[in-house]
């Protein structure tokens, strides 16, 4: 047990990305085109929807991947 993760942490780097949102979709969810040019499907993070962050189209945001899918991630970062 020693040196390892306690349970519900990942060991995996965080992969990030930044990228504009094309378009708001219902439920928190967006369609955010980034830098390098493919679309991601991101929902916002929960300290965005706490704080009542609004994010519309336009926006700079970066977005936190999944390590499993590279076409979904959640938007941790509004920028401006």
């Amino acid at each position: 047990m020693v040196g390892e993760a306690p349970i519900g942490m990942n060991n995996k780097e965080r992969i990030y990305k930044e990228g504009l949102v094309e378009e708001a979709l219902g439920g928190t969810l967006f369609r955010v085109r980034a830098e390098d040019g493919g679309e991601i499907l991101a929902h916002l993070a929960g300290k965005l929807r706490l704080h009542y962050i609004r994010v519309l189209p336009g926006d700079r945001v970066r977005i936190e991947l999944s390590p499993y899918d590279d076409k979904k991630g959640r938007i941790v970062l509004r920028m401006k």
